[in-house]
């Protein structure tokens, strides 16, 4: 055989080498989605926790051409749905939607499962604004002049919360404490119930979701002073944030997420976030979620890891300063 037939030869086994390698490569990529997949809820039905779940799990089950199904388990603060999801097999087939809340309860809550460890955080889907409002009695029109007033009158005023540790008390707690002032918490069952009795006049001030307040500040019935996030709103251009208003380094939002259980493998947990996100950013998505005042976001799964761990610790010395044990 001449050198130039060996070489012929030689080019043909390298050639018929590849061509396996290539389709064992392919034979171990698993396919993805090849039957239902759980989507676990974390708050009861008709939240923005609810609707936003809901919206994700329609539009992958159109995508994916798998169904995907929404199950609801509300219950302590989100803890009930953490642990299902931090339990569930890492394989894809179960996820979960929920709120910022779950930064919160491994502050107040002995849990039995390890939030950093257990649970994959995939995706921020949503961030669902916070304004803080007012009666329109208390003659303020701004943050500026909200603090002037309580610091006039040291544990006069009352702020209500959805409950004792829940979001909207921490929230009201820091910002007593990044600004001097005092005010005597309220809790109650539920952020309605702490929105109507501000409405009522029995409390002076609240935090809560534009989606759930909008109503009341445009029929005058609460006065909108700034919203709660690191940066304003497109769902409110046109108020400051907090921050803004003369409390610098202030601005947590209330958002909801996509997690997947600990352990899942990276790539997988990937191609989710990208999926999940491509249906996020599409135009006609920001536009109706933005109706329904939530800002569609799409992050990496990076760069939402980064800010589960981060409002995890900050909420911990927050409880700590506050005060509260975990039950």
């Amino acid at each position: 055989m001449d050198r130039f037939a060996a070489r012929g030869c030689s080019a043909l086994v390298i050639l018929s080498m590849s061509v396996c390698a290539a389709r064992i490569a392919h034979a171990q990529v698993p396919v993805y989605p090849t039957k239902s997949i759980r989507m676990v809820i974390a708050l009861a039905p008709g939240g923005g926790v609810d609707t936003t779940g809901r919206f994700i799990a329609q539009r992958l089950s159109q995508t994916w051409g798998q169904p995907v199904v929404a199950d609801n388990r509300p219950g302590a603060g989100g803890a009930i749905a953490a642990e299902i999801v931090a339990r569930a097999p890492p394989d894809g087939y179960t996820l979960m939607t929920t709120s910022s809340g779950v930064t919160v309860i491994p502050s107040i809550m002995k849990l039995p499962y390890d939030p950093m460890k257990d649970l994959l955080p995939v995706t921020l889907a949503a961030i669902s604004p916070g304004v803080m409002v007012v009666h329109p009695s208390i003659p303020v029109k701004n943050v500026k002049e909200l603090i002037a007033f309580a610091k006039a009158r040291p544990g006069e005023l009352f702020y209500s919360s959805s409950g004792q540790g829940s979001g909207q008390h921490l929230t009201m707690a820091l910002f007593c404490q990044m600004t001097g002032i005092q005010m005597t918490h309220v809790p109650y069952k539920g952020t309605a119930p702490s929105i109507t009795d501000v409405v009522g006049g029995r409390i002076a001030v609240t935090v809560a979701s534009v989606i759930s307040t909008r109503p009341m500040f445009t029929s005058g019935k609460l006065r909108a002073l700034a919203v709660v996030g690191p940066k304003r709103t497109p769902a409110l251009p046109e108020y400051p944030t907090i921050a803004e208003s003369g409390v610098p380094g202030f601005g947590f939002d209330n958002w909801y997420a996509l997690f997947a259980p600990g352990g899942t493998d990276k790539g997988l947990a990937v191609r989710i976030q990208e999926t999940v996100s491509r249906i996020l950013l599409e135009p006609d998505t920001k536009k109706l979620l933005l109706a329904q005042g939530l800002d569609a976001v799409g992050s990496s799964q990076e760069e939402f890891a980064r800010m589960y761990a981060r409002e995890i610790a900050t909420w911990a010395k927050v409880v700590k300063a506050v005060g509260l044990q975990p039950n």
